[in-house]
């Protein structure tokens, strides 16, 4: 059987991700048939051995698949090879913590032969419901004005939000959180000063982009969640970079083509410009070798982001 979980809202992908692999190790308690593959350098042949390997014991096995998109020759193999899996009662569950592009022949194989669930960002309505629910999950009452300015400094960005509400939970305990309690102790949502960041960076000002990254470190960003908005944005720019978008200047159609909201392509238009195909490529290496850096402590985070910029 098999289980296909994508979205850009990898908070609540995530939590769906860990209520399979929960509700897997209620049931089949030995551990030893849960495994797990980074699908980027995952070979097929590696992931057929493990699917067909003989258990000690009479249990299902779920082999998680993250990231496998990236990996052209896996997903060829993949549906060439799907008749030695398609009647099997064992699990293989496809995990993206991002979107995926909707004319990917994969995607369009796993969204016919598979169980699927796409994880879009919440707005609206959908998104204060969330918000009530986290603020009654600790027990916190908050005024309408309130809630109104907190969703308007942080977003939609479920991960951030969590954290600010345990952060009020923490400080408020069990009073009521009015709006002046949001302007002391939440800040406004820092997407918009990435961009100037980054705008620095596409005309190699340096010294300004490293200055705002100070001020959000100062003010409390974490330097991880500051390193993510970078990566975000581009990766951004390396999908209206790519040779799949380039000759598309109309916003509506890149959005539509790349699933990119169009605020976000009117910003990325300019910025991309200040940067070659290649350029970003590199760099996008480089974000990633800095989130390495940071994770296995081999360098501190606010150096790392530092060199990072020095980099660019």
């Amino acid at each position: 059987m098999l289980f296909f979980l994508f979205g850009k809202d990898d908070y609540q992908s995530k939590k769906k991700l860990r209520e399979i692999i929960e509700n897997y190790e209620k049931i089949h308690k030995s551990g030893l048939n849960l495994n797990y593959f980074e699908g980027k350098d995952l070979s097929f042949q590696k992931f057929k051995d493990s699917f067909h390997q003989s258990s000690m014991f009479r249990e299902k096995k779920l082999i998680v698949l993250k990231n496998i998109f990236s990996n052209q020759e896996f997903k060829e193999k993949f549906i060439e090879n799907y008749s030695n899996f398609s009647n099997s009662k064992d699990l293989i569950l496809f995990y993206e913590g991002k979107d995926v592009l909707k004319g990917d022949v994969f995607y369009k194989f796993l969204k016919k032969n598979a169980k699927n669930q796409e994880f879009k960002l919440l707005s609206g309505q959908k998104l204060i419901n969330w918000v009530d629910k986290e603020f009654q999950k600790y027990g916190i009452k908050i005024t309408h004005s309130a809630k109104e300015e907190f969703i308007k400094r942080v977003g939609n960005n479920l991960w951030q939000t969590s954290n600010e509400i345990k952060k009020l939970a923490s400080y408020k305990k069990n009073r009521l959180v009015e709006i002046g309690d949001i302007k002391l102790l939440i800040n406004e949502k820092i997407e918009t000063n990435i961009f100037k960041t980054i705008d620095c960076l596409a005309i190699k000002n340096r010294k300004d982009a490293i200055l705002l990254l100070r001020k959000h470190l100062e003010s409390g960003d974490a330097p991880v969640y500051l390193l993510s908005m970078i990566a975000f944005q581009f990766r951004n720019l390396l999908i209206i970079k790519s040779s799949q978008f380039t000759g598309f200047q109309d916003t509506q159609t890149l959005s539509r083509r790349s699933g990119i909201h169009p605020f976000v392509i009117r910003k990325s238009l300019s910025q991309a410009r200040g940067f070659s195909f290649e350029e970003l490529k590199k760099i996008f290496k480089k974000i990633f070798k800095t989130d390495i850096g940071i994770k296995t402590g081999q360098i501190k985070a606010e150096i790392a982001l530092d060199s990072l910029i020095i980099e660019i």
